[in-house]
């Protein structure tokens, strides 16, 4: 008689399913290394929405927890394997199915990376604005689970301003179509806002329907060294109160910036205590547009200004924003908080969370989406000392209980996953939680949807 993974895999074509240790090994965690990562039953990497709905039937006949995952490059466990699950690798389903010029829309598969679906659309003019700094390895599908931002977020929004329609098999095995191919469209409750964020927990998304926009003109990027941290947010603040409405605008503490620099020769100066990157893709008037964000960084105290003079630059400007992850992952064990708060509060959140470094005796960096509020505090530790890691942990929750404190969130695009899961009670509040978990129950009640994370 057959197991039930052998019964899976002889109902899918070969390959689909794997069980080897060596195999499923790859697809235990994500990207966020301090979360815990059980041991798999097996893996399957569906082609179809049909072998989707097969998967799901069979974990609701047998009662098997399903991990759906994109390309794991996430940061809060959400896409770690819990033990006895199936892990669902959506990598396989990476086809852009229709990009329509006239509707400025594109239908893609969740296993499409996000600067392949960039760099498609742009060759017909268009563009796709969510732009996470893991976008030339992030799938759709991942972008979608966790509500993901980017560097272009200040002006033009996270990735659920761009979702109009999904495709989603729920629990069961029943495939239900939510939103609409429309610009507008009010029919009934939202459940594509609800489906985006949901990190795998309420149905696996197969087909996202993607809003586009018209191509951006040509874009200015400049650059502000300040003596502090806190007149860098102080600017940022002035920028975004004046109306200008840059196209990106991101902070780099003195720390990050040397971790930059250690890990590949940007040009950037290790000398500096905060550094601003903002960006006009205003085409003809982008030069005045950075050019009074520069005067207002020099008002504030900003000790160099420099603009870019050609897209060349501007781009390595933008290169050196994206390198954060990496440089800072080699400078150890990393837990990566992303709290928002209102900008009037950064250097607040600033303030506090240099205390919090000082009063655990913790290296916390704190780059970030500093234009719409979202930054990264960054507490980096030696693994091996069971100490350090201790410290880092209270760090970690201090700076979370410090945005709460501050209006903000523990999460501005991340995802709760399991690494925040202990602190969303506290933001949403008891009734709040307990709708929730209320609407996974209607969608999930066995409860077998990445069990464990969010709630």
């Amino acid at each position: 008689m057959s197991t039930p993974i052998e019964e899976l895999a002889a109902a899918l074509p070969d390959g689909v399913v794997v069980t080897d240790a060596a195999s499923t090994d790859t697809y235990r965690s994500d990207s966020a290394s301090f979360c815990p990562a059980g041991v798999p039953l097996g893996v399957a990497r569906p082609a179809s929405t049909d072998q989707v709905q097969t998967v799901l039937r069979w974990a609701t006949r047998h009662r098997v927890p399903v991990v759906p995952q994109g390309a794991r490059t996430g940061l809060s466990g959400a896409a770690n394997a819990v033990d006895g699950a199936l892990m669902l690798s959506m990598l396989g389903m990476n086809r852009i199915l229709r990009i329509d010029e006239i509707d400025q829309v594109a239908i893609v598969e969740p296993g499409v990376i996000n600067a392949d679906l960039s760099r498609a659309v742009a060759e017909v003019g268009l563009f796709y604005p969510p732009d996470p700094s893991s976008w030339e390895l992030s799938t759709i599908g991942g972008n979608l689970a966790t509500n993901a931002g980017g560097l272009c977020c200040v002006k033009y929004g996270v990735t659920a301003d761009f979702v109009r329609g999904l495709q989603v098999v729920l629990a069961g095995g029943e495939v239900v179509r939510v939103g609409r191919r429309t610009a507008k469209g009010v029919a009934g409750y939202d459940l594509t806002r609800l489906m985006v964020g949901s990190e795998g927990t309420l149905g696996v998304i197969t087909e996202a329907t993607l809003a586009l926009r018209p191509a951006p003109e040509p874009a200015l990027t400049m650059a502000a060294i300040f003596a502090t941290a806190a007149d860098a947010m102080t600017a940022v603040a002035r920028i975004m109160a004046s109306g200008m409405r840059p196209s990106m605008m991101e902070f780099l503490d003195k720390a990050t910036i040397r971790a930059i620099q250690a890990y590949r020769d940007m040009g950037l100066p290790e000398d500096a205590e905060a550094m601003l990157i903002a960006q006009s893709d205003r085409g003809p008037l982008a030069p005045a547009d950075v050019a009074a964000m520069g005067a207002i960084c020099q008002e504030q105290g900003a000790v160099e200004v420099a603009v870019a003079e050609d897209a060349a630059e501007s781009a390595m400007l933008t290169e050196a924003r994206r390198m954060v992850s990496p440089a800072v992952d080699a400078l150890g064990a990393t837990l990566v908080d992303d709290v928002a708060v209102p900008r009037a509060r950064l250097v607040d959140l600033l303030a506090g969370m240099e205390k919090i470094a000082a009063d655990t005796g913790t290296l916390v960096l704190c780059p970030g989406h500093i234009g719409d509020g979202n930054m990264h505090p960054t507490v980096v530790f030696d693994r091996g000392n069971a100490d350090a890691a201790a410290r880092a942990q209270l760090a970690f929750d201090s700076i979370m209980k410090l945005a709460l404190e501050l209006d903000g969130t523990i999460t501005g695009e991340h995802g709760v996953g399991l690494l925040k899961r202990s602190w969303l009670r506290e933001e949403l509040g008891e009734t709040s939680y307990r709708l929730q978990q209320s609407i996974k129950a209607v969608f999930d009640p066995l409860g077998i949807l990445n069990p464990g994370k969010v709630l």
